[in-house]
């Protein structure tokens, strides 16, 4: 029997298409490529619309595809796997081979809210530069940065080009290496703006880094970035080396 076909038999026929189109989305086609329409599946493979339906909603359920309203169905993009160290988002892109952009949506001098004028160092009411960025890696918006940076530390920095890589400039321009940082990530659905700043619906999964990026000791940024959830995710390495933690005890996990 071709492999492609669909038959009468114990396996459902939508289970046989479904295989059908997670073989196409994993090896045959590039992500981002477009799959045919319901009714050119139904009529391909001689099943009804249903069952094209259940199969395609089971594997845009499972991520191998997305929806885009008005567009059709294609093959999903594959997940950027992020390591969780201090590095600039312009020399993570380049190390994969990708292209990075950058859209600056605001920079200004602002009071921040109290979480990030704790977060500096500063006391209440004192101004920092607030910059709102697009991130973009082979023209696709992959994150929103919303930060907040200590003039105290940075001075004027709202008068610099900030389409590339900000750590690069605080570091050629302010003599600031930064050095490290305290993150912390959680998961949320996407509000009105930064969706329509992504080009995905409100709801939609993101992952949130809050970044708090320290000199010397000295604080520099409060930084909170919201990654697309179909687009990114997180690799960690867990081990067993924390002191006196018991023999079943991970590092970031559960015995």
């Amino acid at each position: 029997m071709n492999r492609d076909e669909i038959v009468d038999g114990p396996k459902p026929k939508h289970a046989q298409l479904r295989d059908i189109l997670r073989r196409m989305a994993e090896q045959e086609l590039p992500p981002g490529s477009p799959i045919p329409s319901e009714r050119d599946l139904a009529q391909l493979y001689r099943v009804s619309r249903i069952t094209v339906r259940a199969a395609v909603g089971q594997l845009v359920a499972e991520g191998l595809l997305t929806r885009a309203k008005g567009r059709g169905t294609f093959t999903a993009r594959r997940r950027m796997d992020a390591q969780l160290y201090l590095e600039s988002f312009t020399d993570d892109m380049r190390r994969r081979g990708s292209t990075p952009a950058t859209g600056v949506l605001r920079c200004a001098e602002e009071v921040p809210p109290p979480s990030a004028a704790a977060a500096l160092g500063l006391p209440p009411h004192e101004p920092a530069c607030h910059v709102v960025r697009l991130r973009l890696a082979d023209g696709v918006p992959l994150a929103v940065e919303r930060g907040w940076y200590s003039r105290r530390v940075v001075p004027d920095l709202h008068r610099h080009d900030l389409t590339g890589s900000l750590y690069s400039l605080l570091a050629d321009t302010y003599g600031v290496q930064l050095d490290h940082a305290d993150q912390t990530v959680w998961a949320e659905g996407a509000d009105p703006e930064t969706a329509r700043l992504l080009g995905v619906r409100t709801g939609s999964p993101l992952l949130v880094f809050r970044r708090v990026t320290s000199s010397a000791g000295r604080p520099v940024e409060d930084m909170t970035s919201w990654y697309r959830g179909d687009l990114y995710q997180v690799t960690m390495q867990l081990d067993r080396t924390v002191p006196e933690s018991g023999p079943f005890s991970a590092k970031g996990g559960n015995p």
